[in-house]
């Protein structure tokens, strides 16, 4: 598996409301499994400001210059209560206060919703963790989280600087998780199928030395020696150029190892498989999504009843 064979999980009913900020901004409607989309830029700006900030008191002024910088118009806490006003009618279930206005400004309360980007950020990290020992299910959990992805976070509505910093933010987590995902990968011996994506990769990030060192072992796996060579050579050139400084000693060490023929460039076998350990771990999981598919269920039945 790659990262171009990744596919979203489709939605699904019965799930909680999930908000979407890793690609364009919209909500998912866990009741009737629609997709709810705000229209304009600024609507989405504000509606991602208030999620990523979710249980956090943002000021009038504050979500005013989110929206239009330096140059607010004349009318602007008007027009921004306007905007809520608009997404409070557009977020679903009714019962649930999503915004509340306060003396100062607005609050976003989540409640029992989720967010891709707690998602992302979870499985990140689990998956990150397992590299070392369990690279297989390192790659599960790694591939999952970058299936998430719809496109750059925050798409189309980095009005300000609170949306602007956490999509940069953001996109530095989604490469780091792509540099564990390959590594992973390289654990389990699939240099062969990676190669590809790593050329890709540094292409696109030139000044990103740990996709060169990754696209090198793969290149010396594969018998090529000569171009796993000229990658460090690439790599130090765009560096040398662009930023003035030579690549790091992770790097160097990586060259002089592969000058060296160093055995520990050589594929590790990957831990062979407990079968009886990997159904137990996948029935717990089985359970626990039961268990949460039966609670969801409840209390949505009870909010029901409620209304």
């Amino acid at each position: 598996m790659t990262v171009l064979d990744l596919v979203a999980p489709a939605p699904v009913r019965g799930e909680a409301t999930e908000f979407r900020l890793l690609g364009p901004v919209a909500v998912h409607d866990g009741v009737t499994g629609t997709g709810i989309v705000p229209s304009g830029p600024k609507q989405r700006a504000l509606l991602a400001t208030l999620v990523l900030h979710a249980g956090e008191l943002l000021s009038v002024d504050r979500l005013v210059e989110e929206l239009w910088g330096d140059r607010p118009p004349s009318n602007a806490p008007n027009a921004l209560q306007t905007h809520v006003a608009r997404l409070r009618r557009l977020l679903p279930s009714p019962g649930h206060t999503w915004i509340s206005t306060l003396p100062t400004g607005y609050l976003l309360t989540l409640g029992q919703a989720t967010t891709d980007v707690a998602r992302f950020t979870l499985l990140s990290g689990q998956g990150r963790a397992a590299v070392p020992e369990d690279p297989r299910y390192a790659m599960e959990l790694l591939g999952h989280a970058l299936s998430l992805w719809q496109g750059p976070a925050l798409q189309d509505s980095r009005q300000g600087p609170l949306c602007t910093a956490e999509a940069d933010r953001l996109e530095e987590q989604r490469l780091t998780t792509l540099e564990a995902f390959h590594e992973a990968s390289l654990h389990c011996g699939r240099d062969a199928e990676i190669t590809c994506d790593l050329e890709r990769l540094t292409a696109d990030h030139p000044l990103r030395e740990r996709f060169y060192d990754l696209l090198m072992v793969a290149l010396y796996r594969g018998g090529r020696q000569a171009e796993a060579l000229g990658v460090y050579e690439r790599a130090r050139r765009h560096l040398v150029t662009t930023l003035g400084i030579e690549p790091g000693p992770a790097l160097r060490s990586r060259m002089e190892a592969i000058l060296n023929h160093s055995p520990t460039l050589l594929a590790s076998r990957p831990r062979p498989l407990d079968l009886p350990s990997e159904i137990a771990r996948l029935q717990a999981r089985i359970e626990q999504l039961v268990w949460d598919q039966e609670d969801l269920l409840r209390r949505i039945q009870q909010e029901r009843e409620g209304r």
